[in-house]
């Protein structure tokens, strides 16, 4: 018996013309830093008691959050992470993310 899956996706094949899979979508554009309206907040709730800074309210591709995400955890020198359109840094650093970001040129940048 064979080991390889079928699609997961369950179409098979479809007559609309007009029929798109969802993979076809096209890439998000990433907006310059003065566009961008970020929000930094200090977030405890399911970590444990633990405080992360989040860095939500990105507009752009998944490889540009992560680029942003990994510039900001080197400014800090902390851990973190950057998934699903917010930017995880560990422990309280929002007065450090809000004047690095306002340095590069993102201009509402919003502490909470």
């Amino acid at each position: 018996m064979s080991k390889k899956k079928p699609n997961s996706n369950g179409y098979v094949y479809s007559t609309d013309p007009g029929f798109r899979l969802e993979d076809e979508s096209t890439p998000e554009e990433t907006l310059p830093p003065k566009q961008q309206k970020l929000r930094v907040s200090l977030d405890t709730k399911q970590r444990a008691g633990k405080a992360v800074t989040l860095v939500t309210g990105f507009i752009g591709s998944a490889d540009d959050l992560e680029a942003l995400g990994k510039q900001l955890k080197t400014h800090c020198g902390t851990g973190g992470s950057a998934k699903d359109g917010e930017i995880i840094v560990q422990g309280d650093q929002r007065d450090k993310i809000c004047a690095w970001l306002v340095n590069k040129g993102y201009s509402s940048t919003k502490r909470l």
